[in-house]
């Protein structure tokens, strides 16, 4: 039942996913036909960001509230309408009507989920459920790639993916007996960290099995404050970074490859796609991975792996080469976000997690409110070139921050 519990899960993350990277695949199909400016799609971004921001500080009190297992659904639900909405829509304004409830409906699930994941399972089921985002992802540019090549029509791309996005939905509806069943018998258990195993004081190790026993006792023991917690602002900053430079990646590296190369917007789409496939294909190869290799280990060597992949893009565009960056970059991102996500218990202990996975969520929607409308505005005034001079310094913010945090763990040793 756990098992079968699990596989609900990974299909929920699907449908996260298949939202994410559909706009940056059609807009340049969808922008000309609305009438608006090619940077309007930062509008768009921001709103979206701005629900999944408020759904994520409210995640703990609505989950506490209606259980993880329908706030999976009724959010699943949510954006299957509103990708329906999008296909609909006559007009931009609709879309950014539509984006409100696209918002709301990602951000609850997503804590959620990531929180449940990090309490109940292992590294590798962490980096397996962000690799079916990732297949979420890969499939929604592909499918409006396609259809946009032999129909012209985007709309048809948006009706296509919101009825997957509602088939999930009445899956998710059928398994929430499972949930109930479950959910209660799975044991949280405390989740060793390589750097807290090897790293953490004597005190720190105190203060976490407290917290995993007594939890009511630690929580006096410990408040959660942002700039006295050790290495949480640096987690937070860590998320800002990763997703400013995801989300920019993922909605305008198409654009990038049509305004500025001359690329088709269905070969263009083929970018896009390898960018998401790397994420999933990463993903799933890091599970196998955290068997072996430390989970610190595996961001640093993927963040300069993303490097490498965002310095070929920028150097050779729209060439085999640069489609090659695309994947890099990718690969290089895909054990990052679960590999944060799966040390919060570790490093802050079991009763804050599901609290900081929440404020590291709204950090990292933080970032993907910024980053997209500074580059939409940069694009419509000046060019999309500078895409990658600014997806380069957040990748070495990302390093920096994250570097940061493994010495300062290591020093309590």
């Amino acid at each position: 039942m756990a098992q079968l519990l699990l596989t609900i899960i990974f299909l929920s993350f699907i449908s996260l996913g298949l939202p994410d990277a559909a706009l940056g695949t059609a807009w340049p199909a969808m922008f000309p036909e609305l009438g608006v400016s090619i940077g309007s799609a930062g509008l768009i971004s921001i709103v979206v960001t701005a629900g999944t921001i408020v759904s994520s500080l409210i995640s703990g009190a609505v989950l506490g509230r209606f259980g993880t297992g329908r706030v999976n659904f009724t959010s699943t639900l949510l954006t299957g309408l509103s990708l329906l909405g999008y296909a609909l829509a006559p007009s931009f304004l609709w879309l950014l009507i539509f984006a409100i409830p696209l918002g709301l409906g990602a951000g609850s699930v997503d804590a959620g989920l990531n929180s449940y994941v990090a309490m109940h399972y292992k590294a590798h089921h962490m980096n397996w459920l962000h690799s079916f985002w990732g297949m979420g992802a890969t499939l929604s540019p592909v499918i409006l790639a396609q259809i946009i090549s032999k129909t012209g029509n985007w709309r048809t791309g948006y009706q296509t993916i919101a009825t997957i996005q509602l088939i999930l939905a009445g899956v998710l509806f059928l398994s929430l007996p499972l949930w109930e069943r479950v959910g209660k018998k799975l044991p949280s258990h405390p989740i060793q960290s390589e750097i807290v195993e090897t790293a953490t004081s004597g005190e720190g190790l105190a203060l976490a099995e407290q917290e995993r026993i007594h939890p009511e006792t630690a929580s006096t023991a410990r408040k959660l404050h942002v700039f006295k917690t050790p290495g949480l602002l640096l987690a937070l900053l860590a998320f800002f970074f990763y997703c400013g430079a995801e989300i920019s990646m993922g909605l305008w590296g198409g654009s990038l490859m049509v305004q500025v190369h001359g690329l088709p917007v269905d070969q263009a789409g083929n970018y896009v796609a390898s960018y998401f496939g790397g994420i999933m294909g990463g993903r799933f190869l890091t599970g196998f991975l955290t068997f072996r290799y430390k989970t610190h280990t595996l961001i640093r060597v993927g963040i300069f792996m993303s490097l490498l992949g965002a310095l070929l893009i920028f150097l050779a565009g729209a060439t085999a080469a640069g489609q090659i960056g695309f994947i890099l970059v990718g690969l290089g991102f895909a054990p990052v976000f679960p590999g944060m996500i799966h040390e919060t218990p570790a490093r802050f202990g079991d009763h804050h997690s599901q609290r900081i996975i929440g404020f590291q969520m709204a950090s990292a929607y933080a970032g993907i409110l910024l980053f997209p409308p500074v580059i939409g505005w940069v694009a419509t005034r000046i060019s999309l070139t500078l895409l990658m001079p600014v997806v380069i310094p957040l990748i070495l913010a990302l390093l920096i921050s994250t570097e940061t945090i493994n010495r300062l763990f290591a020093r309590k040793a």
